[in-house]
């Protein structure tokens, strides 16, 4: 009998991948502080994790798309550039963590995993 490791994980390991291509977003965001007209993106991570855990169990699609959206800047340049290297950073930051964190609960889950299959 196998293990399947996306039960074994829940939702976690979706959340990994979805904090991956959220920390992508905002490196873009960051590399292109500087460049003319870019428009700052984010995702909304709760959105699109909503929409994914829906997606898998065979509920029916949430309204949200999941794709990155332009954020709205608190003080717009006269380049047309979104992005505020404070927000980005912050964002990016807490992004980290919440990686982190989800890291640390996957881990705790195969820990838990390992001890059943020693008989611990």
């Amino acid at each position: 009998m196998g293990i399947n490791f996306k039960d074994a994980l829940g939702l976690h390991g979706d959340a990994l991948h979805l904090r991956a291509e959220r920390t992508r977003i905002l490196a873009s965001n960051i590399a292109n502080e500087n460049t003319p007209g870019y428009q700052a993106q984010d995702m909304d991570f709760a959105a699109t994790l909503a929409q994914t855990q829906a997606l898998q169990t065979g509920e029916p699609e949430l309204d949200a798309d999941g794709n990155a959206l332009y954020r709205v800047p608190y003080h717009p340049t006269r380049d047309g550039n979104t992005v505020e290297i404070g927000v980005e950073q912050a964002a990016f930051s807490q992004n980290a963590s919440d990686f982190q964190t989800s890291l640390t609960f996957i881990n705790m889950k195969l820990k838990g995993l390992a001890k059943a299959i020693n008989g611990q």
